[in-house]
């Protein structure tokens, strides 16, 4: 029996930079906007494997729309979703805020990732469902689900439509097709399947999508949906959200650096797409495509969205401990909203003046808003769900135990 010549290591990979260093993003290899060949709906997979480690771009560097994936939107369609990023990242900046004040116990943003949630909210049908994590919160803003709701669940007052049970930003809306979310990482992934499936097996016509980080991609509950969905060609459209970092560690623990995310499509025989996440045409051409083959009976799509989460993981973080001060800044794809508006000015559709009133405009609706679910209660006081409550909704007739329950409880 031959022994090693040499002792074994193990490599655990590092970011390139860290905190009191600069960012360096040298190493992508970033296309050119519209480069990426836009194939068929009905292609099969190994013929579009080259998708999976380009970069679909629309939007260039100087706010054109160009190339194959160009959605050709129209200048109220750009504006609504302009309208809804913007709204997402001022609602996010005074939640972030009342955090801080202990008005809420617990908040995550999804600054800089806008375009991933709202482009792809207004791809889809509203009648599509959604399975998403906990910072797609700009599919609710584009579904016009009411912001009152969301700031109430935040504060989990007695407006909470879930009744206080929810952790702070796991909204749920069934009225807007808006399923609940796990707080638990990837289970949503094989939700959104399982949910596909039935819908394929009632022959109904509607179709779901499903987000999930880069570093929850390591989780067993993602490649359980993808081995399923290929099997069974559900149409679903499974979303990895490559933000470049989880709560504390960077996208290279979850393989990141091995290759891309889209990648592990290919395994599956699933087409995979890689998407630049700050383009808000590119994000929506994609989805749009992967629509067309779930509602053909193709099956699913893997895409993976490459952005960068510029804000801290949630307020149990800080980013500052592990990644370099000036990385956000540094991002070579720029900002999703900054982008947008580049475009639409660029249209003649939009001027300076124009959005700095847009803004102003949208942040003083948001704070009338938050005033008003102040009223109604925060985490420091007010008026709180009823107690009662939380015998409810578990049986639809309450049995011996739970009617003791509320005796003893004076309820």
């Amino acid at each position: 029996m031959s022994r090693n010549s040499r002792p074994l290591s193990l490599r655990v990979p590092e970011p390139v930079a860290r905190p009191g260093q600069c960012a360096d993003f040298s190493s992508l290899e970033i296309p050119a906007a519209g480069a990426t060949r836009r194939p068929d709906i009905a292609a099969k997979p190994a013929e579009m494997r080259d998708l999976a480690y380009g970069l679909v771009r629309v939007l260039d560097e100087t706010g054109q729309a160009v190339g194959p994936w160009d959605p050709r939107l129209d200048p109220e369609m750009l504006k609504r979703g302009l309208t809804a990023m913007l709204t997402t990242r001022i609602y996010d900046d005074c939640m972030h805020r009342a955090h801080r004040q202990g008005k809420t116990t617990f908040y995550g943003k999804s600054t800089g990732e806008e375009a991933v949630a709202v482009a792809a909210a207004y791809a889809l049908d509203p009648e599509d469902m959604l399975f998403t994590s906990y910072r797609q919160q700009g599919m609710l803003v584009a579904r016009g689900w009411p912001l009152l709701k969301m700031v109430n669940q935040v504060y989990s007052n007695a407006g909470d439509n879930l009744k206080g049970r929810q952790l702070p930003v796991c909204y749920s809306a069934k009225a807007v097709n808006f399923f609940s979310i796990s707080a638990n990482l990837a289970t949503q992934f094989s939700q959104a399947v399982g949910w596909a499936m039935a819908s394929a097996l009632s022959n109904d016509t509607r179709i779901c999508g499903t987000w999930i980080g880069d570093g929850a991609t390591a989780e067993g509950d993602f490649h359980h949906a993808l081995t399923f969905a290929a099997v069974y060609k559900a149409p679903v459209i499974l979303n990895i959200v490559n933000n470049q970092w989880a709560i504390s560690s960077f996208h290279g623990i979850a393989g990141g650096t091995e290759t891309t995310f889209a990648a592990r499509g290919i395994g599956y025989g699933l087409p995979s797409l890689r998407v630049d996440g700050n383009d808000f045409l590119a994000v929506y051409a994609a989805t749009q495509w992967a629509a067309e083959r779930a509602r053909s009976n193709l099956g699913a799509t893997v895409i993976e969205l490459f952005t960068y989460r510029q804000g801290p993981h949630s307020t149990s973080d800080d980013p500052s401990r592990y990644r370099p001060e000036d990385e956000a800044s540094s991002w070579p794809l720029g900002d999703p909203i900054a982008r947008l508006k580049q475009h639409l000015i660029a249209l003649g559709q939009l001027s300076e003046a124009g959005y700095a009133a847009l803004e102003a405009e949208l942040e003083k609706s948001v704070k009338a808003v938050q005033r008003e679910a102040e009223a109604i209660g925060t985490m420091q006081g007010g008026e709180k769900p009823d107690r009662a409550s939380m015998m409810e909704d578990v049986y639809k007739e309450p049995d011996w135990r739970l009617r003791r329950q509320r005796q003893q409880f004076g309820v």
